[in-house]
């Protein structure tokens, strides 16, 4: 099969059976829900871009399974070129969406999952990295988008997974038979998953070999029996089920999208089977997808970065404000700290290497250094975009109110439109409402649904700000740097 159009990628989710419930009822047509169908334009245009000339060469690649075209999407890294590619093609639609695109969670399973079976099967002798090869080779001759789910719920974080007084706050294996498992629990937080066709599923941290059968790594069909799913809420995201919304939804065609994934008792063969209580290797498959996707914050972070400092200087301009000093260095600072976290992402690309099972691997000390600073830069780029756009981006009124013929009984007759147009117009050569809607997006972005993509995603997504100091600390080999310090001072231990 040839790469998909994003046309063709939507319509191919209808053909699923997928269970999605929304605000306490089951959603039969959740493909062209408001609240659900901006996540899905933003996974639409992964498709979409593959096949435009001017992006063909970041956004595509040649399979080393196959030897075809895939989408970058499905790709094993096969070089530090394609490392930094990932991370170019990752501002690239962070650019064009101004939001989470969903797919870079699948990428990064693929290549975590991709070497650790290899090195599973070459301890225990198990057969998991053949299994993988072929599951992959069946998404990229298909052209799916794949959903990586690796955060558990946890329930009490004090507790191990077999010390839950729910056992289900991890998923599990309740069941071996001979031809594959049962599998109980849920993924929490899971980005993409509802426009996902598949997912592949990971263990949330280091195991033990008494909680081994929370050991587990597979894949199955988004609408497998005993699978469905609940959309995860977001800040102003009713305001997309308001008859007529346009201007105050911001980003209207595009947006993040969260959901739980529950597996209620669901048969995974053994086919798709990639972990089964090889309970060692459920922290090296988390360390490497760790690595991986803090990586990619280097980019689709920066995409959106990018967009925001734009909006902020567009807001400027429609405020007069453009040729004020303060704001100028304001937008000076902005771009300074998104091009950091964009040379950390390029730095951990580069320093990448080859594993043994053939694709390459980022610095893992530099991709969590690269994910820190994106739990910390992205709030100040916020918060100088905030800043800059003035209090009227949190206290404007609707656009019913701007669009309203209402008269007001007052002696000059305007209607209730009228006089909000009045009385909130910026530059004499900047309409009322071009500068509510750049406000408007600047709050969607900043505070609204698509905070999930950028601001509070910055923080959590990946990772929270201890797990990346964990894995420097980790990663940072003071026994070393201490013996540098030593050999200069002339220390003979």
């Amino acid at each position: 099969m040839s790469l998909m159009t994003g046309e063709q990628y939507v319509e191919s989710l209808r053909k699923l059976d997928t269970q999605v419930y929304i605000f306490g009822k089951k959603e039969v047509n959740w493909v062209d829900h408001p609240i659900i169908r901006p996540s899905i334009n933003c996974v639409a245009i992964t498709y979409d871009l593959a096949l435009d000339p001017e992006h063909e060469e970041l956004m595509t690649a040649t399979s080393n399974l196959t030897g075809g075209k895939v989408n970058r999407f499905s790709h094993l890294h096969q070089s530090t070129d394609d490392l930094i590619k990932k991370v170019k093609m990752q501002r690239l639609l962070g650019r064009k969406t101004a939001s989470c695109f969903q797919r870079c969670v699948g990428m990064d399973a693929f290549n975590a999952v991709f070497s650790a079976t290899y090195d599973c099967d070459k301890a225990h002798g198990t057969d998991y990295h053949e299994n993988f090869r072929k599951f992959l080779t069946y998404v990229q001759e298909n052209d799916l988008t794949v959903d990586g789910a690796m955060t558990d719920p946890k329930g009490d974080r004090g507790k191990a997974q077999g010390k839950q007084a729910d056992p289900d706050l991890f998923l599990r294996i309740v069941e071996k038979r001979p031809d594959g498992i049962i599998v109980r629990g849920a993924k929490a937080h899971q980005t993409g998953s509802i426009n996902s066709h598949w997912h592949l599923i990971m263990p949330t941290q280091a195991i033990g070999e008494e909680d081994k059968q929370y050991a587990v790594s597979f894949a199955c069909p988004s609408d497998a029996l005993g699978l469905f799913m609940v959309y995860g809420r977001q800040s102003c995201d009713t305001r997309k089920l308001e008859p007529g919304a346009d201007v105050d939804l911001g980003n209207k065609k595009f947006g993040g999208q969260e959901a739980l994934v529950v597996f209620d008792n669901v048969f995974i063969p053994n086919e798709c089977i990639f972990l089964c209580e090889e309970y060692e290797f459920a922290a090296v498959l988390v360390e490497r997808f760790a690595g991986y996707h803090r990586q990619s914050y280097g980019g689709c972070k920066v995409g959106v970065g990018d967009v925001i400092i734009g909006a902020a200087a567009l807001a400027a301009d429609y405020n007069g404000a453009a040729k004020a000093s303060h704001v100028k260095d304001k937008l000076i600072e902005m771009t300074h700290l998104n091009e950091t976290l964009y040379s950390c992402g390029i730095a951990c690309s580069c320093e990448g290497y080859c594993t043994e099972a053939g694709n390459y691997q980022i610095d893992l000390l530099l991709a969590n250094v690269c994910k820190q600073n994106v739990t910390r830069f992205p709030y100040e780029i916020v918060r100088l975009a905030e800043d800059i756009a003035g209090g009227l981006m949190v206290t404007m009124p609707s656009e019913l109110d701007f669009k309203s013929d209402l008269k007001v009984p007052t002696q000059s007759d305007l209607t209730l439109g009228e006089w909000c147009n009045k009385f909130f117009k910026g530059t004499p050569d900047v309409t009322t409402e071009n500068r509510m809607r750049i406000l408007r997006f600047l709050e969607n972005i900043c505070l609204g649904a698509s905070a999930v993509g950028y601001r509070t995603e910055s923080m959590h997504g990946a990772g929270s700000p201890q797990a990346q100091r964990i894995m420097i600390a980790r990663q940072g080999d003071f026994a070393a740097k201490k013996q540098l310090a030593k050999d200069i001072a002339g220390i003979r231990d």
